[in-house]
């Protein structure tokens, strides 16, 4: 592998591997604030557990997140120096407010959300919590107008002395078509992916572990595993409805995109979608496909019979457009990724609706120590008895749930990258080009095997982590402040826990 090869496989670990952690750190911040604030309105001892439970997930996922986000910083100015001096007066603004916000507001409220129980107001305490959730949001918006940039550059000039790229409305920016669909679309996926854990976690507790329906805790991790459920499926749905939006604009935008996600040589009206399709190497189009007749058309136009533009059309166009070359991307990866990424997020929805459908009206799972029912009648009618299959089918997926949606993600981010190559910014400025002067295979190779070891210290740990919490039982965290913002010393000390309290 050359030195442009080794670099797109860096980057592509790192960000990778850094994205495992960002839709955690979204989903669970919001998640924490919510268990937060029906503890705060009802009072709810189970609320209370469930938070600091969920917060110390939150905690260790977006301290692994700020590692692996200042190694991705490192590389990125380590290997795409050129790109960084072209693209550097957009990119600038956006990676700046990201950093202030990802190291200074959120990292700030969180560590007074944690180390503020027994200590601040709890209407101040809920709201630092809730910073952080929105924090996480800006930051994703921020970050991704970056990237919607090269997917769709706006807003921008060439200077004609040094050929960079200047910035000419931030606002603009801001509010590129691409990143107002890819934003939720997004965010709906982060929403799966802590929903998905939350799930898991609370089912195996609730009904995987002897005696498990007479654990004093029994009702809160049941709540636990509902709650994930509802997310799971739910944002499953907004998956698809604003991928379904994100799929038009991109076809607009980089109709390339889509007819290699298709594998679609030819441009076709009324073009079907392939559910498998198999070709030989290099021989163009596939000589096997189970297709859905208008299927393409519908999901790139949103009109059966509309015409989508073929690979080898818009190569030619391409040709006359930007000049020799070869601008299709690598339609097997396109091609697989796109369809992965439907079916692991799809099947991680449905998980989480066959749960709800077999716990609700108090019912519980049939695991393997647990009874049929959660102290209510058994369920009647014509579905009663494929209960005790889907449930086995539930509790033998917990291990791989969560994994789920974080593939979904990844293929998703395989798909948007890859697919559009050979642009870092799509029209305008090539990979090829973006590569630092000067830098070694050797150089980036050894820097790739350092950043792997890192990270494999780093999942360990986490799974470590993350493991030896979910596994511990719920304690109730410190006593939270009064209402009263005016205490006097004494009566602050007599809140704080004494030291046989549970620790958190």
């Amino acid at each position: 592998m050359d030195t442009l090869d080794l670099s797109r496989l860096q980057f592509a670990v790192v960000t990778i591997y850094h994205y495992f952690f960002v839709p955690l750190s979204i989903s669970l911040a919001a998640l924490t604030a919510g268990l937060q604030t029906a503890w705060h309105r009802t009072g709810k001892q189970h609320y209370r557990d469930l938070t600091m439970l969920v917060g110390k997930l939150l905690m260790v996922t977006f301290a692994v997140g700020i590692v692996t986000g200042l190694v991705q910083e490192f590389q990125f100015g380590l290997a795409w120096s050129d790109f960084a001096r072209f693209y550097g007066d957009v990119f600038g603004p956006t990676l700046a407010i990201e950093g202030m916000l990802a190291f200074f507001l959120e990292a700030t409220f969180l560590g007074l959300w944690f180390f503020g129980w027994d200590r601040l107001p709890r209407r101040i305490h809920l709201a630092t919590i809730w910073i952080v959730a929105v924090g996480t949001l800006i930051s994703a918006y921020v970050i991704l107008a970056a990237n919607s940039f090269m997917q769709n550059p706006i807003a921008y000039e060439i200077d004609p002395e040094t050929g960079r790229a200047r910035l000419e409305s931030f606002g603009e920016l801001m509010v590129n078509e691409v990143n107002l669909a890819a934003f939720p679309h997004t965010i709906a996926g982060a929403a799966m992916t802590g929903g998905a854990l939350l799930l898991a976690i609370g089912a195996r507790r609730a009904w995987g572990r002897p005696g498990a329906l007479l654990h004093r805790d029994h009702h809160a991790w049941r709540t636990l595993a509902r709650l994930g459920g509802w997310v799971t499926a739910l944002s499953g749905v907004a998956v698809a409805i604003t991928g379904d939006l994100l799929g038009k604009i991109i076809t607009t935008v980089q109709p390339m995109k889509m007819a290699a996600a298709e594998g679609l040589y030819r441009s076709q009206a009324g073009a079907p979608f392939s559910i498998v399709a198999i070709g030989r190497p290099g021989e163009g189009e596939p000589f096997f496909s189970i297709d859905v007749p208008y299927l393409l058309s519908i999901l790139a136009k949103g009109d059966p019979t509309a015409v989508v533009e073929g690979l080898d059309d818009l190569q030619a166009t391409y040709v006359e457009q930007y000049g020799a070359g070869n601008y299709i991307p690598w339609v097997p990866v396109a091609y697989w990724t796109f369809r992965l990424m439907i079916g692991t997020g799809m099947l991680a929805a449905l998980v989480g609706a066959v749960f709800l459908v077999l716990t609700r009206r108090g019912r519980g799972l049939v695991g393997p120590f647990a009874g049929e029912v959660d102290g209510v009648a058994p369920a009647r009618g014509p579905l009663a008895q494929l209960r005790r299959p889907a449930s086995r089918l539930v509790m033998l997926s917990l291990p791989l749930l969560p994994a789920l949606p974080v593939l979904a993600n990844t293929f998703g981010w395989i798909f948007t990258e890859t697919a559009r190559q050979p642009w870092l910014v799509f029209g305008l400025f090539k990979t090829e080009d973006g590569v630092s002067t000067g830098l070694t295979s050797a150089e980036v190779l050894a820097s790739l095997i350092g950043f792997g070891i890192v990270y494999g210290v780093l999942a360990v740990v986490w799974y470590r982590v993350a493991r030896h919490i979910a596994g511990r039982e719920l304690s109730a965290p410190p006593s939270a402040p009064s209402e009263n913002d005016g205490d006097d010393d004494d009566a602050r000390a007599a809140r704080r826990p004494r030291s046989d309290a549970p620790a958190y």
